[in-house]
């Protein structure tokens, strides 16, 4: 473990906040990608057993199952911003005992999270679908294509947990190449497993669904590995994991906003599809299209907001008033 002051404590507000950012914001970007990608290859689908149009069908899927990756992502990060505070907090106090708990418990409140989330998809994918849409065929590749992204689900959460592991200790360099892991092969596996290249069967919407958990569990692979490698500044150890009461209290008093703030993003996309499917398929098409373009800069934003959490924390743990306002003066400017 390395008890010297981290360069949260020491390095000029305003210098440290850009170098932070810049590998976040590039990391949030590639994250936008994803959906991005997807859409791009799905609209590209052959027609197939005699439906025209399979293209437009499979992009309108998924911006149908768009609000539910959302909500599952927002859990992950939101889960994660409140360990990142926690985590930074008693970095800056020196408590060494309660950072390895922060660290621990996140990853055990990560497993809870995906537990809840397994329940909902035996329960509740056809219903989530049918609210949105009659259309049979739409209907079918969104279930498809949720069921996939549910069940292996876990790498999307513990991505988003151990990537504010890392940006706790400002290694904000580390959660990038993961990032930027998951999104190459999300982008190599997604034409091989939808169209059927080098001897893939031909997957389809069901092969987009497995091209993106495959890339995000490849991104959870490499944040955890660059965590317990690089983070060393954070205890290990299977005590950790054992829930504490006032840790995970500590954790979701700042998590729970966090998630309701990129959650209630879901919730509106979730209205609006339902909204313009009563107009027509190709609204909510049109719509989902707009709304991933629109996360280019929703997730620049957030960048900054990961970075001016764990620096304002560590400071606060410090004691630090003075660097703490900078902290706040730099990223409401830089906003």
């Amino acid at each position: 473990m390395n008890n010297k002051e981290n360069k949260m404590g020491t390095a000029p507000i305003g210098q440290l906040m850009i170098k932070m950012a810049i590998p976040v914001i590039i990391s949030m970007v590639l994250q936008a990608c994803y959906n991005i990608v997807d859409s791009i290859f799905v609209s590209h689908m052959p027609d197939s057993g005699g439906i025209s149009g399979l293209g437009e069908y499979g992009v309108n899927a998924l911006t149908l199952a768009f609000p539910l990756q959302m909500l599952i992502g927002a859990f992950g990060v939101g889960t994660g911003v409140g360990v990142n505070a926690l985590l930074s907090r008693k970095l800056g106090e020196k408590d060494f005992e309660r950072v390895g708990l922060a660290s621990g418990n996140g990853t055990f409140l990560g497993l809870l999270i995906y537990a809840g989330f397994i329940v909902f998809g035996i329960f509740g994918i056809d219903p989530y679908t049918f609210s949105q849409t009659n259309d049979p065929v739409s209907i079918e590749m969104c279930s498809a294509y949720l069921r996939i992204n549910i069940f292996a689900g876990f790498g999307l959460i513990f991505f988003g947990i151990h990537e504010k592991l890392l940006q706790a200790t400002g290694k904000t360099i580390y959660s990038t190449i993961a990032q930027i892991t998951g999104a190459a092969v999300n982008l190599i596996l997604d034409p091989i497993m939808i169209f059927g290249f080098l001897g893939m069967p031909a997957l389809g919407i069901a092969g987009a669904a497995w091209a993106t958990v495959i890339g995000q569990i490849a991104s959870m692979v490499v944040a955890v590995a660059l965590h317990y490698t690089k983070n060393k500044e954070v205890p290990k150890g299977l005590r950790y994991f054992r829930p504490e009461g006032r840790t995970i209290k500590d954790i979701l008093s700042v998590g729970v906003p966090a998630i309701i703030m990129q959650g209630l993003l879901s919730v509106m996309s979730y209205g609006i599809n339902i909204i313009f499917g009563n107009v027509s398929p190709a609204a909510v098409t049109a719509y989902g299209v707009f709304f991933k373009m629109q996360q280019f800069l929703l997730y620049a934003i957030f960048g900054f907001r990961d970075v001016i959490t764990p620096i304002i924390s560590y400071n606060y743990g410090m004691k630090d008033r003075q660097r703490v306002m900078q902290g706040i003066r730099y990223g409401t400017l830089y906003i």
